[in-house]
């Protein structure tokens, strides 16, 4: 699946398409969209936004002719079934749309997009439109859809932004929506957080898997106990790499348990001492809640997302 230029070129196409048929989705949480999909009569597709939104399976002749050719072209039309399938999912956000993976996403190379994906990019762009001084160089770890990148692209034009992921799928996503959006300072890059690029940032942002996931899942599970190991990693990344009046802005979630937040508390231990000031808060002080009812939640009361953002001096 999209795994030659021919394949990345068709499924630009197919964005252009689907911008130019009025095509608008907004993504909803993985547990929201398993119960919308299990209405009876969402069983099977009936337009462009079951297919490339909902996943929905379909019969031929659901889609334009069009749309099922560059489909194929990309490679991202399943016909293995007793009714096809699209491979990915178009989104939207920003007046663009992104493609990432389809509907369950339990595939390692998964690229999620999703409420957390509009609350970083959000949190992003304010920052951006509040620092009051230029940006030069920003970097987006972990990159998945690009969707952070292209954001801050879109707000520093004179900028030179990175997507930089270890996924290549996630990077093969990033350059088709950098194309749909018609920004030209995006350069997605392969590297583990910070390793394979050089020099310094006026701006890292990132959006990092942030769960307890015992499937160890690579899109969604955090790394550690609390679920916060990557995004200590980040941290102590933008320590070393933040130039001087640089900040990170880090979206991340944790479980907060008998009224104690761990991720802060952590956060805290690594910034002391450090030239960095920091603010944190929580964007949604409860989310996720289905997930409480399995054993890697057990000792929580709630899950919230937060955003961190720490600024040298």
């Amino acid at each position: 699946m999209i795994t030659t230029p021919t394949a990345v070129t068709a499924l630009q196409e197919l964005g252009v398409a689907l911008k130019d048929l009025g095509y608008t989705f907004t993504t909803v949480t993985p547990a929201t969209h398993a119960r919308v999909n299990r209405r009876p009569r969402n069983a099977l597709a009936r337009d462009l936004r079951d297919v490339l939104g909902w996943s929905r399976p379909f019969d031929p002749g659901t889609l334009p002719g069009r749309i099922v050719e560059l489909m194929d072209a990309a490679g991202v039309l399943d016909r293995s079934g007793e009714h096809w399938r699209s491979r990915v999912r178009f989104s939207s956000y920003d007046g663009e749309l992104f493609v990432h993976s389809a509907f369950p996403t339990d595939a390692p190379d998964s690229v999620f997009f999703g409420p957390d994906t509009y609350r970083m990019a959000d949190a992003a762009a304010a920052h951006v439109e509040r620092l009051g001084r230029p940006v030069r160089r920003a970097v987006d770890i972990g990159c998945g859809t690009g969707t952070g990148a292209i954001t801050v692209a879109k707000r520093a034009p004179g900028a030179d932004v990175l997507g930089v992921d270890i996924n290549d799928t996630a990077l093969r996503f990033t350059e088709v929506n950098t194309a749909l959006a018609g920004v030209a300072n995006v350069k997605p890059c392969h590297s583990d957080l910070l390793s394979g690029v050089d020099g310094d940032f006026d701006l890292i942002i990132s959006n990092p898997p942030f769960m307890i996931d015992p499937a160890g899942r690579a899109y969604r599970d955090g790394g550690g106990p609390e679920g916060h190991g990557l995004s200590l990693k980040i941290l102590d990344a933008a320590k070393e790499r933040l130039a001087p009046g640089g900040s990170l802005v880090l979206f991340s979630g944790t479980g907060i348990a008998d009224g104690r937040d761990p991720l802060r508390a952590a956060a805290a231990q690594s910034l002391a001492g450090t030239d960095l000031e920091w603010e944190y808060r929580e964007v949604d002080p409860d989310v996720y809640g289905e997930e409480l009812d399995g054993a890697a939640y057990a000792h929580a009361e709630r899950i919230a997302v937060v955003v961190l953002i720490a600024t040298r001096r």
